[in-house]
């Protein structure tokens, strides 16, 4: 018995000194339970809207109230026209307007039925339902404290708008989103395990001592993932076109080249992995725990950024998936040109530079 507490004892030390096995015996779990019990939520909060008041009267200024008065909205300043409206949707200030026609009271009471227009960004078809449930649900409460003390009801009729995708279809959502994941796993994953490969088979330095230089050693490795992830983009594009009956409303031109920019950048960062882990395993874990789960979780791909604690927030801006994604709902499902995805596209650009000069700097520093 003594003897097997002496060997149960060193197998605790050998736990204790191993620094990765602690970090997913205690670190993983705690991560997990943090991000799906507390930051990640399906309720859409934080929604920025803007209001077009043409009737300026006691009733639309009562049902603006009651919007900003309401936990789930962030009012923007007042839209003048129907063309700032679009413009605001453009910049991506806000996901909702609410539109009142000239006369609104007047029609309301004369008539007993007003229109009120809701108009929502529907590249995220779920969000936008449930903003206009949210909208709605504020208008019926309204339109029922008004209703008690006159014999004919009255009614608020929401008339409403979704831009970028009035079919409403699901998809157009999650491709944008896909297809980062996918880069993320192809470029970063396989680029890193590539790489460590040949180091745990002894041939990194064979090819070390061949007359090319370290640098072109690395950038034959990265090549052929660019390549392959840029065959993957087609197919994508393909089946979303073909199978998913989704419209690319922008510039092909401009989605490859940013497609090209994210890869590069993706290759980069698994550069860097390659020459921190010594093992397939290690370069595997890090790429699928500590890039694919933050893909997943903290790019708006799933889960709306605007309801997590600012800390998530901030995290989620050294993602570079964020900013992807963010290009790719642009481009592809808004129509947008490079004028609107400049701040982004410049993001990757300084990522992917400070990512492949750590590569390279690690690189150089293992070989002396």
């Amino acid at each position: 018995m003594k003897q097997l507490l002496v060997f149960i004892r060193k197998e605790f030390y050998h736990v204790f000194r191993d620094r990765r096995t602690l970090l997913i015996l205690f670190g993983l779990p705690i991560a997990q339970i943090v991000l799906f019990g507390f930051a990640l939520s399906s309720e859409v909060k934080n929604i920025g809207i803007t209001i077009f008041d043409q009737a300026h009267d006691i009733n639309s200024q009562q049902i603006t109230n009651r919007v900003k008065q309401s936990a789930y909205f962030i009012v923007q300043e007042p839209a003048a026209s129907l063309e700032e409206i679009h413009t605001k949707f453009k910049e991506g200030s806000i996901k909702c307007a609410l539109v009142f026609p000239p006369g609104f009271s007047e029609d309301l009471y004369r008539s007993g039925t007003a229109p009120v227009q809701i108009i929502t960004d529907a590249s995220d078809p779920n969000n936008a339902k449930i903003t206009v449930n949210y909208l709605s649900a504020i208008l019926g409460t309204y339109q029922q404290e008004l209703n008690p003390n006159l014999v004919i009801p009255l009614q608020i009729v929401p008339e409403i708008r979704s831009l970028y995708n009035q079919e409403q279809n699901g998809s157009l959502n999650f491709i944008p989103g896909v297809i980062a994941l996918i880069f993320m796993i192809v470029s970063t994953a396989l680029t890193s395990v590539a790489v460590v490969r040949e180091k745990e088979m002894g041939t990194m330095e064979v090819l070390l001592v061949s007359p090319l230089k370290p640098v072109m050693v690395l950038i034959s490795k990265a090549v052929p993932y660019l390549v392959l992830s840029l065959l993957d983009f087609i197919i994508i594009l393909l089946l979303s076109v073909y199978l998913l009956d989704v419209e690319i409303q922008g510039s092909l031109i401009l989605l490859f080249a940013e497609s090209i920019l994210f890869i590069v950048t993706c290759l980069s960062l698994g550069l860097l992995v390659s020459n921190v882990t010594n093992s397939q395993q290690a370069a595997m874990l890090f790429c699928m725990m500590g890039m694919m789960l933050p893909t997943l979780l903290l790019t708006g791909f799933l889960f709306p950024l605007e309801n997590m604690p600012w800390i998530f927030q901030a995290v989620s801006n050294i993602i570079p998936s964020k900013y992807y994604y963010e290009i790719i709902k642009a481009v592809m499902l808004k129509g947008l040109g490079f004028g609107y995805v400049w701040k982004e596209t410049l993001i990757l650009l300084v990522m992917t530079c400070l990512l492949l000069g750590l590569a390279l700097k690690k690189f150089s520093i293992r070989l002396a």
